[in-house]
């Protein structure tokens, strides 16, 4: 039997830790690696594994993010089951309120899901990077048994308060769920650590309906999957956690570690863009066989000029998207986005620079986010002076200096037709 898998990704969140790259975009709108957009992650996931009816739901500050999709991921084929589509919050509670948590996402499109008649639902969130070949929890879900699997990724101990915690049996069978809490039970057979919950569930459609419509009329529920839902079925039904660890993509060496980033914050973000530049990254934009996706771009290859003393212009360990020409600057162990420039005698290092950006002749940038769109003057120096960068710009507790961008012209008239 042919299985129907319908996925609904949760790209609604403000993302309010990743301020002020938050600003003006949600959260999976965040540019990454040069060229993509956070979003794209989860969705290529979903496409390469096999899974092509997808909706997006969305809610605050969706025009970027409404853009990203319309330019690069909305579908076009002929198959009425291909699909990926942007949902915003559909007001269908009483209320007529905005989506009051992650389970009340998906109630208020539970006609979607009765309308398709999956045999399983995946709910999926867009605020991570990672590469998951999903297909294999399908097939581990499908084997189980299970009405809910829950994808697990082992964490250290000392880490608890930062992430929900999933208690399970030997057999990975979910026996219980705390909330970012000190002490929490290790995973079996490692009592150094234990199983984080990723936010990324499949369910059984008869399941998940029956639960949707029961804590919808709880008035005491957040109407969250990982607070209310999964908790309360711990005794009712069969959930299982799915050890990410386990997880193969087609394609990467063997032996090749699963990987997946929490990028809530700042640092947390800015740490997953250096993890692209290395020699050998641990995360592989390479992999023909899984390609992460993303919007098209109608840009020129990236382009280095001149050769002379003083004035070389060249990239050292770094990412360089298309359409960018570094003029007599260097560049070192950063990632540059689209449309960049960077001038004569300019130094980039260790930073991360949004599409559009232009570097003034003779600037220095280090440790820096910038957003897209910021124009530096000439000799401006960035990240060399805590006290002087904290007066003019937004400094993370490790250091990091974030420069908020502008709006293009063209952005500017999209939000205006």
């Amino acid at each position: 039997m042919q299985l129907r898998v319908l996925a609904f990704v949760l790209a609604g969140g403000k993302g309010t830790r990743l301020y002020p790259l938050t600003k003006e975009r949600a959260k999976p709108a965040v540019p990454f690696g040069g060229q993509y957009r956070i979003v794209d992650f989860v969705l290529s996931n979903l496409v390469n594994s096999g899974v092509h009816s997808i909706y997006v739901l969305i809610q605050f500050k969706s025009q970027s993010l409404l853009q990203h999709l319309r330019d690069g991921w909305e579908s076009t084929s002929l198959l009425k089951s291909h699909f990926i589509i942007p949902v915003p919050a559909q007001m269908r509670t009483t209320g007529e309120t905005w989506y009051r948590g992650t389970a009340d996402a998906i109630y208020q499109n539970i006609n979607l899901i009765e309308q398709a008649d999956p045999h399983l639902v995946c709910i999926f969130g867009a605020d991570h990077i990672y590469r998951m070949n999903i297909r294999e929890m399908i097939e581990f879900h499908e084997a189980k048994r299970a009405q809910v699997s829950v994808a697990a990724i082992p964490v250290e101990k000392r880490l608890s308060k930062e992430f929900g915690a999933i208690e399970v049996a030997g057999d990975g069978r979910i026996q219980g769920f705390h909330e970012k809490k000190e002490d929490v039970p290790p995973m079996p057979g490692d009592p150094s650590m234990f199983y984080a919950s990723m936010g990324n569930y499949i369910f059984s459609t008869g399941c998940l309906l029956r639960e949707l419509y029961a804590d919808a009329e709880r008035e005491d529920s957040t109407h969250d999957f990982g607070r209310d839902i999964l908790p309360g079925l711990v005794s009712r039904g069969d959930m299982y956690a799915y050890d990410f660890r386990t997880n193969r993509i087609p394609g990467d060496p063997e032996g090749a570690e699963a990987y997946w980033r929490d990028v809530g914050t700042l640092d947390a973000y800015y740490d997953a863009c250096m993890d692209l530049r290395a020699v050998s990254p641990k995360l592989n934009l390479f992999n023909r066989q899984w390609p992460l996706r993303s919007a098209a771009y109608d840009d020129p290859p990236a382009k280095f000029t001149f050769d002379d003393q003083g004035r070389r212009g060249h990239a050292l360990d770094s990412v360089v998207a298309g359409g960018t020409i570094l003029s007599g600057g260097r560049v070192k162990n950063s990632v540059l986005g689209r449309g960049v420039k960077v001038h004569t005698g300019a130094e980039v290092e260790d930073s991360v620079i949004f599409d559009n950006c232009d570097i003034g002749r003779h600037s220095r940038i280090r440790r820096a986010i910038l957003d897209k769109n910021v124009r530096v003057a000439e000799g401006t120096v960035i990240g060399y002076d805590q006290a002087s960068d904290r007066e003019l710009y937004y400094v993370t507790e490790s250091g990091i200096v974030v420069v908020e961008g502008r709006r293009s012209r063209v952005e500017i008239a999209s939000m205006q037709l």
